[in-house]
């Protein structure tokens, strides 16, 4: 039993393993979470050692460009809509065509990429001063030399990104799973050898060179080993280079809520001094939670999507889309009763330290908290998303998001000047919610996949999390947090003990099927007749 454990540890861990949709999920939660723990240590650094003020707004913001820059040559995307082109490829053994398409993906856009960084370095006051009204001159100042430094660290992400494609597309996942977590790891770094002697600029430095490290080379290794070559091509009239453009242009035109939705808090929260930060902490832990059950599963499943779609399987596609929405939002409204309950205890023993106050754990405690409330939506949307590109379909996904993304500005605008900053947060949550659905809705309507999902089995979970949550609040308030570490500790300890016993007795009471299916022991529970049409 021990040997073959170990044997079978070996081969999750081995790079040139090709991974089942099991196997892979199983490695990229275990990456994630070794990322967000790292993740968690930059964030903790951040804020002990700059706290929640002026100065790391201003660090936050600096991102903003650069983010964007990326998102418009489709460097978040470029892996995604290149996966399914690529192992189309390699189905039919046409290595040689996948090596041209590769090579020419990357020459033409880097390219591209480089002139829209010298246009953003050249405008970045310009720019920073439209985007950030409410700054001061010496945050607007800080935020443009940030910016600058950080914007020719996209190359190397957009390069990562693209070889990283080549990997997920052969099932290999070791090195893009594990590309983050150095990324991270040098940020970190970037702080603690220069940030007494430069501040927080230090930071960025470490951010590009964990760009280098991180998404680049580990990935070019990864896809050295098997290979993987590269040479200088401007083919544009090469058709899969083509097809590539026909499928990304809609996500470099459209702009999805699930990636302007930082940018939109970062605009509207710019004029109070510490504000974007507590937002960036609390928004950054919350992704703990969606990198676990949205990315992980959602980077894992691409491939297996693409795969049944090119066989022209679209029972087993549906029912694959189907099963994986189901064990995610069951899984997430679990996760929210528990998150919301613990909120403020955890999120003052995460970041409370340094610059970091209590009054500043409770502001960032109170986002935390209605965060938590859209975890199902945000975990559940990168799959609908995900099974429309394996269909080569980019178009409605873009138009239908950017659609949602420009009608939700009205509402993030209403609440913030009704509730201030929490407002903002409440408008992220009904835009996400609008989001998911919507992309639901039209997966349906398309006949892609009908939402054929357990919806008995969703009511249980669902009741669960809310007998759960009730539970849980009712003991955190025998020891509420105070500020004393001994407090938060024993807090939490008390939160998740009775979370996890009353997720217990009410899946077990209802007899939910859930644990099963988590553990991969039955098959998916579906009523088509309970589906709604």
């Amino acid at each position: 039993m021990a040997s073959s454990l170990s044997q079978r540890l070996q081969r999750l861990f081995r790079p040139s393993h090709q991974h089942t949709a099991f196997s892979a999920t199983i490695l990229l939660v275990f990456a994630i979470m070794a990322s967000r723990v790292i993740g968690y240590v930059r964030e903790a650094y951040i804020a002990w050692a700059f706290g929640a003020g002026p100065m790391v707004d201003a660090y936050v913001a600096g991102f903003t460009i650069p983010d964007w820059l990326n998102y418009i040559v489709a460097g978040g995307t470029a892996s995604i809509t290149f996966v399914a082109i690529y192992s189309r490829f390699l189905a039919a053994e046409q290595e040689e065509e996948a090596q041209k398409t590769f090579s020419v993906i990357i020459t033409v856009m880097t390219t591209v990429l480089t002139v829209g960084i010298i246009i953003a370095e050249v405008f970045t006051p310009q720019i920073e001063r439209t985007i950030f009204p409410n700054f001061t001159p010496e945050q607007l100042q800080l935020c443009v030399y940030l910016t600058r430094i950080l914007l020719p660290a996209q190359i190397f992400f957009y390069v990562g990104g693209v070889v990283s494609a080549v990997l997920l597309a052969r099932r290999m996942f070791l090195f893009p799973a594990f590309a983050p977590l150095l990324y991270n790891v040098f940020i970190i770094l970037g702080g603690v050898l220069l940030g007494r002697s430069i501040g927080i600029v230090a930071l960025a430095y470490g951010a590009v060179a964990g760009a280098v490290v991180g998404p680049f080379l580990i990935n070019a290794i990864g896809a050295a080993r098997v290979g993987t070559g590269f040479r200088i091509s401007f083919d544009v009239k090469n058709a899969a280079f083509r097809e590539w453009v026909r499928l990304t242009i809609p996500l470099m035109l459209g702009v999805s809520l699930v990636t302007a939705d930082d940018w939109i808090l970062r605009y509207f929260a710019s004029g109070g001094a510490g504000d974007i930060s507590r937002l960036n902490y609390a928004k950054r832990l919350f992704a703990v939670a969606i990198a676990v059950l949205g990315q992980a599963i959602g980077q894992a499943s691409l491939p297996f999507f693409a795969r049944l779609f090119g066989e022209k399987k679209m029972d087993e596609f549906a029912a694959t889309v189907n099963g994986a929405i189901y064990r995610t939002i069951a899984a997430s409204l679990l996760a929210t009763a528990w998150m919301m309950a613990a909120s403020l205890p955890l999120v003052d023993l995460v970041y409370r330290r340094g610059r970091f106050s209590f009054a500043d754990s409770r502001e960032t405690a109170l986002f935390f908290f209605w965060f938590a409330l859209s975890l199902a939506c945000w975990a559940a949307q990168g799959l609908y998303a995900r099974a429309y590109y394996a269909a080569g379909n980019t178009i409605t996904p873009m138009v239908a998001c950017t659609l949602v993304t420009v009608v939700s500005l009205p509402l993030y605008s209403n609440l913030f000047q009704r509730f201030g900053v929490t407002g903002l947060v409440a408008a992220s949550d009904v835009g996400i919610l609008a989001n998911t659905v919507v992309l639901a809705w039209l997966l349906h309507r398309k006949g892609l996949v009908r939402a054929q999902l357990p919806w008995a089995e969703l009511a249980k979970a669902a009741a669960t999390a809310v007998f759960a949550a009730g539970l849980s609040f009712a003991v955190a308030r025998v020891v509420p947090a105070s500020g004393r570490r001994l407090d938060d500790v024993l807090a939490l300890t008390l939160v998740t003990l009775t979370w996890a016993a009353a997720v217990v007795v009410g899946l077990t009471v209802l007899r939910s099927k859930l644990p099963g299916e988590l553990r991969g022991r039955s098959k998916p529970a579906a009523d088509p007749e309970s589906a709604v049409a």
